[in-house]
């Protein structure tokens, strides 16, 4: 919803995803971040699904280099791709 909300709002993502990783750089809590995975299926029709999908993807991307543990969760089965499994 934070990505969806940014970009229909046509804000610029490069500075909104920037003041992310800032706020997420000094934040002293423990975080776990939830997320789409956009990429495994079909390429959207419209251009605007598509921006998202390509959006979404760069964001994920650039989260998951930050994050300490990244578990890719399927069909209820978590699959940790970075980081100790839980």
């Amino acid at each position: 919803m934070w990505l969806t909300n940014h970009l229909l709002a046509e804000h610029d993502l490069e500075q909104v995803e920037a003041d992310l990783f800032a706020a997420l750089d000094v934040c002293a809590a423990d975080l776990v971040i939830v997320s789409n995975e956009t990429g495994m299926g079909i390429v959207p029709e419209n251009a605007l699904a598509r921006r998202f999908r390509e959006a979404q993807g760069r964001l994920n991307i650039a989260l998951a280099a930050r994050a300490e543990r990244v578990i890719l969760v399927a069909a209820g089965l978590p699959l940790t791709l970075k980081g100790e499994p839980l």
